[in-house]
């Protein structure tokens, strides 16, 4: 049987890659992954096995969209954004100079 492998591009100061997912968007999909497998058999006891997977399957797929925008939209590097505010903030400068006598 052949071994099923899959490549982490992963170069000098560059974000971890997979699958189209950077960085830290690798552990929201997988979070949202194990999520929507513990829903799925949770409402496949509840409700019925047809529709607590089809739930589960749309619920998922779901998530997975927003991980994809949110990666997109915020980016990996959350930044503040200034609002074209500006902020003065006063700061006292204190100068020690010497001076020789000639």
């Amino acid at each position: 049987m052949e071994e099923k492998s899959f490549f982490l591009y992963k170069g000098l100061k560059k974000p971890l890659v997979f699958k189209g997912l950077k960085g830290k968007y690798i552990y929201y999909a997988g979070a949202a992954f194990a999520g929507t497998m513990i829903l799925g058999i949770i409402l496949s006891k509840v409700i019925g096995f047809f529709i607590g997977i089809a739930l589960a399957f749309g619920i998922g797929g779901g998530l997975m969209w927003n991980v994809f925008r949110l990666q997109k939209t915020r980016g990996l590097y959350n930044k503040t954004t200034n609002h074209n505010e500006i902020y003065i903030v006063p700061i006292r400068i204190r100068l020690k100079q010497k001076y020789e006598s000639t």
